[in-house]
């Protein structure tokens, strides 16, 4: 093959190697996709349903949901078995009104830990 047409190949080639190396990073973690309650909602109380849907499988053993109160206290809410392998569900019981702050980590199934938090208010 002559030289000038091998060089555009060989910048394809490049162009595609670097490209499937990136795709691997963008799927590394685990992706908050949605969450009830949603993103800075205002939901009735006391009693209020946590799910949250991620882009990957996530181990729900090894993942953790903490609630942070509006008076500053930290709860850790026990996770439901899991009913699909990419959702954590909660309940959080005897909420106050107010301004609350769901914290969650995650363990992807390829071992990536990712955290996150999902503000809300409970009226």
């Amino acid at each position: 093959m002559p030289r000038a047409l091998a060089t555009p190949w060989v910048a394809m080639f490049l162009t595609l190697l670097l490209l499937t190396g990136f795709s691997h990073l963008a799927w590394a973690h685990a992706i908050l996709m949605e969450s009830t309650p949603a993103l800075h909602a205002t939901v009735p109380g006391p009693d209020v349903p946590i799910r949250l849907r991620f882009n990957v499988r996530v181990d729900g053993s090894r993942s953790r949901l903490h609630l942070l109160a509006p008076d500053g206290s930290l709860h850790t809410l026990p996770l439901a078995k899991q009913s699909t392998p990419d959702v954590l569900q909660s309940q959080a019981t005897g909420l106050k009104p107010g301004a609350y702050k769901l914290k969650w980590s995650a363990l992807a199934s390829d071992g990536h830990m990712s955290s996150g938090e999902v503000s809300f208010t409970v009226k």
